[in-house]
């Protein structure tokens, strides 16, 4: 069963965090219980050295006797505390015993004693120890010294304990509670941009490329997720819009020469028109023109389908401007355009017949947009790294607008599309697409009214 991204990560950081709280309760659990058994150990031992110590103070040195009194005191507070004594003389004569004394109150502090320590789910037993009693470097008598080892808890020392378990478990089960709603708040703070996100390319898949995201989340990695979608959405909405026109602009292309070739022989066939040789040619220019139409689009898709043969060689763009001025001078002096090249030698690894066609679709294009009387120069250079071939007119120019768009398939300034004043709108794609195919490219400069200048740059080695 598929889980929802949040729930995902709803469960792993809680499970984490609470994978985090037990380890570290757990820890601290075993650590302070640790210290504090030592604790206890080294009290145990210090309190039965105080007790002989005690009962030593009781012997009196003079009369070799013992203040009876107060061996019977220190018993008892013993006794409370869970210290079960037997006092004897020198010669091994009872002095006191506990057990004697009052043996059911011996009997209620064990047992008290063997509760707590197995309520505290600690292991141990009763044990005897007997200790010499010492009094200016003579032995005046000994004690043994009966409680629970290795160590035991006294009341006020068993709650302590309890409470601090008590506090470590609330800590942990408030730990928990954070855990659960950091961790859910956090992964709706992931998960509702990536929700979002999957929404809007769900809709994005159905057309409707309008559509973005609108907030910027915080996080640098969901932001850039963000912009991509945004990013694509545009550029889905932008090439839907060239698919479009793309579909009216080869149809408008199409439309032109067949509706005149067939209105001519429409009318020829049913005697309207006389079939003259003349009306005939027209409509063959036409057929031409759907041709010539056809063929660029071929030679388009072979370039951008990677089916285009580069035959590189060694080749000088200033002799290929050369050779494409030539091609096209009768062009220009029909039109009283002044062709010229200048500039220098300029090398590069690049298929010559192919730049040829950028250099003539080019010169074509400025020819078409440049008036009579009209100057084009071609010139080429060289950097370290790039060989430049650049076509400038004088022509009409080119609107600021525009200049992005003018690559594009069928992109023509002239909305009228007249024949006279622009091709097919396809030279210019197929001249970046040579261009971008050899690793170089094109770009534009213009100003209207004062013309424009084309830009090939070429990288010298391949």
């Amino acid at each position: 069963m598929l889980r929802s991204l949040r729930a995902q990560l709803s469960l792993s950081i809680l499970l984490i965090l609470l994978v985090m709280v037990t380890l570290i309760s757990a820890a601290s659990n075993w650590f302070i219980n640790r210290e504090f058994e030592e604790y206890m150990i080294r009290q145990e031992n210090e309190r039965s050295v105080s007790i002989v110590n005690d009962l030593g103070n009781q012997y009196n040195d003079l009369t070799g006797g013992w203040n009876q009194d107060f061996l019977h005191t220190i018993g008892m507070y013993s006794l409370y505390d869970g210290y079960i004594l037997k006092i004897y003389g020198a010669r091994g004569t009872l002095l006191w015993d506990a057990e004697n004394h009052d043996m059911s109150l011996c009997g209620q502090i064990m047992g008290e004693i063997s509760d707590r320590m197995k309520d505290a789910k600690k292991s141990g037993a009763f044990v005897t120890r007997t200790y010499p009693i010492s009094r200016n470097g003579k032995q005046a008598g000994s004690v043994s010294i009966t409680y629970y080892g290795p160590y035991f808890f006294t009341e006020n020392d068993y709650r302590f304990i309890k409470t601090l378990n008590g506090i470590l478990l609330a800590v942990g089960l408030l730990s928990a509670a954070f855990a659960v709603v950091a961790g859910t708040l956090l992964a709706r703070r992931i998960a509702r941009p990536i929700s979002k996100t999957a929404y809007i390319a769900t809709q994005i898949s159905e057309g409707n490329y309008g559509i973005r995201f609108e907030s910027t989340p915080n996080t640098r990695e969901l932001e850039e997720m963000v912009t991509a979608i945004n990013h694509l959405a545009q550029a889905l909405s932008e090439q839907e819009s060239l698919r479009k026109r793309l579909t009216s602009d080869v149809a408008h292309e199409l439309r032109t020469p067949l509706s005149a070739v067939s209105s001519h022989l429409e009318a020829m066939i049913e005697g309207i028109w006389e079939a003259t040789p003349e009306r005939l040619q027209s409509c063959q220019e036409e057929i031409k023109r759907l041709g010539s139409l056809v063929a660029d689009l071929q030679r388009l898709a072979n370039i951008e389908d990677g089916n285009l043969k580069l035959s590189k060689t060694r080749v000088d763009l200033h002799e290929i401007a050369q050779t494409a001025v030539r091609n096209l001078e009768s062009e220009g002096m029909k039109k009283q355009i002044s062709l010229s090249v200048s500039g220098s030698p300029a090398y590069a690894d690049a298929d010559r017949e192919r730049i040829i066609q950028v250099a003539m679709n080019l010169l074509s294009n400025a020819l078409r947009y440049t008036p009579q009387n009209g100057k084009i120069e071609v010139e080429t250079l060289e950097t370290e790294a790039e060989s430049i071939l650049r076509v400038k007119d004088n022509g009409i120019g080119i609107p600021e607008q525009e200049l992005p768009y003018i690559f594009e398939r069928f992109y023509r300034t002239d909305k009228s599309r007249n024949r006279k004043t622009g091709g097919t709108g396809i030279g210019l794609t197929i001249a970046k697409s040579i261009v971008e195919s050899h690793g170089g490219k094109i770009t534009v400069e213009s100003t209207v009214g004062e013309g424009s200048s084309f830009t090939v740059l070429l990288p010298k080695r391949t």
